[in-house]
Order: structure tokens, then C-alpha cells, then sequence
């Protein structure tokens, strides 16, 4: 491990903010001060850092496009997006409860670059512990002044998955369900303007806030309803509403030692494309289950091995999975580097560093199932396709599963995975067909030896779970099991409604 790393995760939590300034705490802030916000935003366009949530897009062309869409009238805001539900991984609750204020100052500095003024933590409800350690370490921050001219506020959400994909966590923010806008997150964002009436979208901010998840009763959705891209956006459609900073609560860990020690420093490790550190989960089948970081262009195996100790003893391993974002990544490429283009080339992703690992004694079939069933679900219904044929892919690969497919499903599957994606606003569509196709493409004899007609026919498997991880630590891992009762309507009804999501809540006041 390099002489300079760990330089986010720290060893062990860090108790105070006195302790952290004691550490080197708050330099970033300072500089940030002393540098204005033009200088900061050249600060961290040169240092490359991109992205931690899954997307690498460049944080400082994020910055600088949230600087000039400024509303004429309204100060931005800046949201530290923490809502990790990503299968697979555990880095922001991990980082949260190790440091907060590295976390804190790194958005506090974002607010300095772009005139925020304020800014939003985002968590699920049911993060407890990590939503006190952010609650008293904003206190701290705000007894000690660094918090001046800057409303620092944190949002209890929802469980489900969609709650962290940047637009629909916005959709929380202003106390609707969290359903993806069409609209780009930069040009309209917390604040939305009612140029009649702004007081309702102030009133759902609020409600959100007091409601945290789903307290208010949930309204049927009505004819006529708007969906949840029909928002007045800031910028070029000339309303007055201000644009929202969005970043991950990773990304933002980076920021304060950027500030502090220079773009040079930061690129001393990585490479020129991703540069610095990366937060990995390592979980699955593996000698232990662990959070740790590691240079961007370690290689995967590398990571596994360092973090997890490899494979149980006498196994190998068969593929991972970058959470449920990314295609399977077979064995013969475990020596792919950790960076955005490496993965890339390697016709895959490294999303939120989220790594679920099998070995050669899982049938790959039951995964792809886990991941498609999980996808269905949490797809919020918007889209028609993505719902349905989701379902559909989840039901067909159940069949499988139990050894009793035909060529028929063989059929369906190919045709379900083709239309699963017609007019998808978001990404999770997209997800399914790229999870069970590179499942297709790698492994071709994973299905046909469940078919009926197959003379090896294999035995019936159970499908794995995926879904959230509840707690990593001690070298074991915890998912939230309860997703094995949750139905497609988001209930956890022993009957499903045969309602989608997006039919069934309305939060508009």
C-alpha cells in the first residue's frame, strides 16, 4: 500500500471535530477562502477527480456548469448524496461513520464555489447511526463558525433503490416519491419555483423533511397529475428557480485535500484519467467481507485480495459484479485495472466500486435472477416497459431456476430483454439488460442446462439474493432481507396490488 493512503477511510472513526481539525482538518476550507470560488472550481478541474457514485463524470465540469446556470434571484443548492443502496456496496455508510467532517467540509467548500446556500445531507431513515454522527457533527461544525451564511439540514428518505439516483433523490428533497425526472439535475434542482406560488414547493421541502420516509399518507394518483419531470428548470427556460450541486458523499471526501495540498498531489496516485483513490466493498464469496481503499488502477484482483483475502480456500473465482449497474466481469479479466477507462475498455463499469464476487460453486443463473428480481421491483413504473418486462425477465429467469424452461422462455427472454428499455428516463432498465445479457454472452450453457429438453440437465437452484447491505464489518456482511418480501408496488404486502409505484403514490400538496 503507498505511504499516503488511506487518505479518505480513515483507520478509526474520528471522534470530534477538534480531533479532525487536530489531523489537518479543515486546510481545505481555508484555502478554499483564500483561492474564491473561480479558482477553486480550476482547482478541481486540474486535479481529475471524477465522480464516486457510479458515473465518474468530472466533478469540476459538474461545479463549473452549476456556477453558470445560476438563477438571478435564487442561491443554489448543494446535496451530499449518502442514500447508498447500491447491492454490493457499503463505502458511504463506512465513510460517514468514520469521518463525517471530511465529508461536511468538502461540501461546504462546494457551496464557496458555486454561492450555495445551503446545503442537504441525504440519507435513508433507516441509517441511524450514520444520520447521528451527521447530525452532531453539523452541530459541532456550526458551534465552530464554519457553517456561516450556509443552512446545513439533513433528509431522512426512503428505502427504496431509486432514492439514490441523483435526479429522483431531488424528487425527494421537494416531498414526492422518488421517481427520475427527465430534466438534468443541474438545471433545476431543490428549490423548485412556482412563480405563482412558491410557497408550495417550500412547503414540500419542509414536508419532506418532517415526513422523512413516507409518513405522510400517500394520495392516489389523479387524472391530470404532472409526472415528475413537468418542473420549471433554472437557466435557459428562464425561471427563476436555482440549480442543485449534486455529488456523492465519496466525491466530496476528496474535495478538502484537493484544496489543501493541490491538484499535484492528488494525481500522485492513479493514472491520468483516474487519478486518486477509490472506496471499495468487497463482499459475496469471498474469506471475508470488507470496505477498503485502494489506488485507482489497482487491479480487481488485487483489491479482492487485499480487501477480502481472495476466494474461500479450494475455490476460484467465477465473476463479479460491480454492484447491479454492470455486466458480469468473467475471471479471465480479474486483472483489470480499477479505473473509469480501464473498466470501460473491459466492456464493463466500475460504478460505485461495489464488488460482489462468486465463486465456481454458484450457478450464475441465480444471480442474474437476484439482480433481475431486485431491478423489477425497485423500478418505480414510469415506464412501462421497464416494469413489465422486468418482471417478465425476473419471472423467465425463475423458470430457469426451478429447471423447468422451454425454448419458449429462451425466446422470451431475448425478446423481453430487447424492449425493456424503450423510452426509459432513467438507467435502470438499462441495468437488466446489461446484467443478463453479458450473463448470455459469457456464459451461454448457464441457461441451457436448465432447460427441460437438456440431457445434463442440472438440479433446481435457488435464486440469490441481492440487495441492500445493512452492515459490513468484523469480515462479515448482512443484506436487507426483508427485500424478499417486498412487491413490485413497493408494499410489503403479502399481495402484490397489481399497481406500479408511479399509479399508486402522489406526495404533491
Amino acid at each position: 500500500m503507498p505511504s499516503d493512503l488511506p487518505r479518505l477511510l480513515d483507520a478509526e472513526p474520528v471522534p470530534s471535530l477538534d480531533a479532525y481539525r487536530e489531523g489537518g482538518g479543515g486546510a481545505g476550507l481555508e484555502a478554499a477562502g483564500r483561492l474564491g470560488p473561480a479558482a477553486v472550481i480550476e482547482e478541481l478541474e486540474a486535479s481529475g477527480l471524477r465522480g464516486r457514485g457510479g458515473g465518474g463524470f468530472p466533478t469540476g465540469t459538474k461545479w463549473r456548469t452549476v456556477a453558470g446556470n445560476a438563477s438571478p434571484t435564487n442561491r443554489a443548492t448543494v446535496v451530499i448524496n449518502a442514500a447508498e443502496g447500491e447491492p454490493g456496496s457499503f463505502k458511504d455508510r463506512t465513510l460517514v461513520s468514520r469521518n463525517p467532517y471530511r465529508i461536511l467540509e468538502g461540501a461546504l467548500i462546494a457551496a464557496q464555489a458555486v454561492a450555495a446556500h445551503r446545503v442537504i445531507v441525504a440519507m435513508k431513515a433507516s441509517f441511524t447511526g450514520e444520520l447521528a454522527r451527521v447530525r452532531t457533527a453539523i452541530r459541532e461544525l456550526e458551534e465552530a463558525g464554519w457553517a456561516d451564511n450556509v443552512t446545513m439540514e439533513v433528509l431522512e428518505g426512503p428505502e427504496e433503490y431509486l432514492f439514490g439516483e441523483e435526479s429522483a433523490l431531488l424528487e425527494v428533497v421537494e416531498g414526492r416519491p422518488p421517481f427520475p425526472r427527465v430534466a438534468p439535475p443541474f438545471r433545476h434542482g431543490a428549490e423548485e419555483v412556482d412563480i405563482e406560488d412558491d410557497g408550495r414547493a417550500r412547503e414540500r421541502q419542509r414536508a419532506a423533511r418532517r415526513w422523512g420516509v413516507g409518513a405522510q399518507p400517500p394520495r392516489q394518483r389523479g387524472e391530470g397529475d404532472a409526472s415528475a419531470a413537468d418542473v420549471q428548470m433554472a437557466g435557459t427556460s428562464g425561471t427563476a428557480a436555482a440549480p442543485t450541486l449534486a455529488n456523492n458523499a465519496e466525491t466530496l471526501a476528496n474535495v478538502p485535500g484537493i484544496l489543501a495540498n493541490g491538484p499535484a498531489w492528488f494525481r500522485q496516485l492513479g493514472t491520468a484519467e483516474s487519478p486518486g483513490t477509490i472506496v471499495c466493498t468487497v463482499t459475496g464469496w469471498v474469506q471475508r467481507s470488507g470496505v477498503g481503499e485502494v489506488a485507482m488502477g489497482t487491479t480487481l484482483r488485487q483489491a479482492i485480495t487485499e480487501i477480502a483475502g481472495g476466494p474461500p480456500p479450494g475455490n476460484e473465482i467465477r465473476a463479479v459484479l460491480s454492484g447491479v449497474a454492470n455486466p458480469f466481469l468473467p475471471a479471465s479479466a480479474l486483472d483489470t485495472p480499477l479505473t473509469y477507462e480501464d473498466m470501460t475498455a473491459a466492456s464493463n463499469g466500475l460504478g460505485a466500486a461495489g464488488f460482489m464476487v462468486f465463486d465456481d460453486s454458484v450457478d450464475l443463473v441465480a444471480v442474474a435472477q437476484g439482480v433481475a428480481r431486485f431491478l423489477a421491483v425497485e423500478s418505480c413504473g414510469q415506464c412501462t416497459p421497464c416494469k413489465q418486462d422486468g418482471l417478465a425477465i425476473a419471472g423467465v429467469l425463475d423458470r430457469f431456476c426451478r429447471s423447468n424452461a422451454t425454448e419458449h422462455d429462451t425466446e422470451e427472454l431475448s425478446a423481453r430483454l430487447e424492449t425493456v428499455t424503450d423510452e426509459a428516463r432513467c438507467y435502470l432498465a438499462t441495468q437488466q439488460q446489461r446484467v443478463v445479457n453479458s450473463l448470455l454472452a459469457l456464459f451461454p450453457e448457464a441457461l441451457s442446462v436448465h432447460l427441460e429438453t437438456s440431457p445434463d440437465r442440472a438440479a433446481a437452484v435457488t435464486p440469490v439474493l441481492i440487495a441492500p447491505l445493512t452492515r459490513v464489518g468484523d469480515g462479515v456482511a448482512a443484506l436487507d432481507e426483508t427485500h424478499t418480501a417486498k412487491q413490485p408496488d413497493w408494499t410489503h404486502d403479502e399481495i402484490d396490488s397489481g399497481t406500479t409505484p408511479a399509479e399508486r403514490l402522489d406526495f404533491r400538496g
